[in-house]
């Protein structure tokens, strides 16, 4: 990445434009491209050094419904001649995950197209999609489309019910699960289970045990069912209900397994209940079931987030003394400790040396780690050297949380024109990352404490034109600044929108 200023930054091959002007007049922030004005300036074989992806990006352009979309996708010869594939289509459905409008546009162009027939996983992935942003019409009508054509299983069940649910429609949830025999799928422990699940998860865990009551006597429950309720009652944070369900799992014939009492442990470590975790610990070695990974891993980090650096490392000591094999997962739990222990050598040997040695592979949380480790101690190339060894490694690719503390960095340092610029081009152009909520947030709280608040006014519009609905500390913040600048228009629009929070 080059770190240097850009005036403008203008491709039709990318969906965002980054346009600097004067200081003594205004800044502007990065927004869609309304490619579809500038189609009569760059012809179809001008395109043709682009990839499919890009072609495809560059035409959706800004704003419009699904429709507007769709249409403008189909009536340009450019598109046309784009061979698609469920690779191609999945990527596009990721990119725009955060803008359901575009997404489902180009979803329906795809389904228009001949001898194109959507995968099982890009109809599960739509729905995913509409469900999150609670456009539960939406999903209601695809459901119809996907049983008429065969595609659905209980993969969509569990992606509908949960998304129903999220959006405090727990009904529905029940009722899709009522309603599954008319969908050509059973009503068994495994379906029941979901549902559960689902309920459980979106903290509806007196729902779910309603339920189960109602269903126990024509369904029969597993040791997963159990496990289930255990995760329920400790998000619930009723931990003595979670030793209960234990003493119940007991009763239908089942032992309670690492993932019982790991979950328990959780549960004990967001409270920082560290004497409880360890009489947990020797209650496991009694009863035969010895911690895993999973649990040593839970327990680091908690440790770690407590501060407590060195009782966090006694762990890895305890770990290695009953020859439990680190993963992934818990090397970046350990990364992550090391460099809020300030040992960042350590950090450093355990990512190029040890992870290596134990043939554990990186993933993206691991190289996440490393970035957000030396961007807390301001080591920006070191950082930067981080990123660009992911994306040459080919195991993994940035995502969202890559960006953060490199945008927060940027921040700290005051390189808002230069580094900034190149951070968010790079998200957008390079890795088609779209921005969600928290990375808005996060640009909008930062460009308003750096004076550029013209900037942070355009993200929020833009925020608003894909239907991310902005927090109220965000509208409260950006409201404040306006007003100062007698931006009038700006602050009535704002003061609208929080009405509607």
């Amino acid at each position: 990445m080059q770190l240097i200023h850009r005036a403008v930054v203008h491709d039709l091959s990318s969906l965002y434009c980054w346009a600097f002007v004067s200081r003594n007049f205004f800044s502007v922030s990065c927004h869609l491209i309304e490619t579809r004005d500038f189609q009569h300036r760059e012809p179809c074989q001008d395109l043709k050094r682009l990839s499919s992806l890009d072609i495809l990006i560059s035409k959706v352009g800004k704003g419009g419904g699904e429709n507007e979309i769709f249409q403008s996708l189909a009536d340009d010869q450019c598109c046309d001649g784009v061979p698609l594939s469920y690779n191609l289509i999945e990527t596009l459905l990721h990119r725009f995950k955060n803008d359901w409008k575009s997404a489902l546009g180009i979803f329906k162009w795809a389904s228009s197209r001949t001898g194109f027939r959507h995968s099982p996983e890009t109809y599960d992935l739509m729905v995913d999609i509409l469900g999150k942003m609670k456009q539960m019409d939406k999903v209601r009508e695809l459901l119809e489309e996907m049983h008429q054509g065969g595609f659905i299983t209980l993969n969509t069940i569990a992606k509908v019910m949960r998304r129903f649910s999220g959006a405090g429609m727990w009904h529905d949830a029940v009722r899709i699960f009522d309603e599954l025999h008319t969908l050509g799928l059973e009503k068994n422990t495994e379906s029941m289970n979901l549902l559960l699940d689902t309920l459980c998860k979106e903290e509806n865990v007196e729902k779910a045990r309603a339920i189960f009551l109602e269903l126990k006597e024509h369904i029969s429950p597993n040791a997963h069912t159990f496990n289930i309720f255990i995760h329920g009652w400790c998000k619930a944070n009723r931990v003595d209900e979670a030793h209960w369900t234990i003493q119940e799992m007991k009763g239908h014939g089942y032992r309670p397994c690492v993932i019982s009492y790991s979950t328990i442990i959780q549960c004990y470590c967001q409270e920082q209940n560290f004497s409880r975790i360890y009489e947990l610990l020797d209650e496991m070695q009694a009863q035969g079931c010895s911690p895993n990974i999973v649990t040593y891993t839970i327990i680091l980090m908690a440790l770690a987030k407590a501060e407590k650096f060195e009782e966090a490392l006694q762990i890895v000591d305890r770990m290695r003394s009953v020859g439990c094999k680190p993963d992934t997962l818990f090397f970046n739990g350990l990364i992550y400790t090391l460099g809020r222990a300030d040992r960042i050598h350590e950090a450093v040997h355990v990512f190029k040396e040890t992870m290596p040695k134990f043939g554990v592979a990186r993933n993206t949380s691991t190289y996440n780690s490393m970035i957000s480790m030396f961007c807390h101690h301001s080591e920006e190339k070191n950082a930067l050297d981080i990123l660009k060894e992911m994306e040459d490694s080919g195991l993994c690719k940035p995502d969202v949380q890559t960006y953060h503390p490199l945008i927060k960095l940027c921040f700290k340092n005051g390189l808002i024109d230069n580094c900034l610029t190149d951070i968010l081009n790079d998200m957008v152009k390079k890795h088609h990352i779209g921005l969600d909520i928290s990375t808005y947030t996060l640009l909008i709280h930062g460009l308003c404490r750096a004076n550029r608040f013209e900037w942070a006014y355009h993200l929020f519009e833009e925020m608003i034109d894909r239907d991310i609905m902005p927090r109220y500390r965000t509208c409260r913040l950006l409201l404040d600044e306006v007003k100062q600048k007698n931006m009038y228009g700006a602050a009535e629009k704002i003061e609208d929108l929080m009405k509607k929070l």
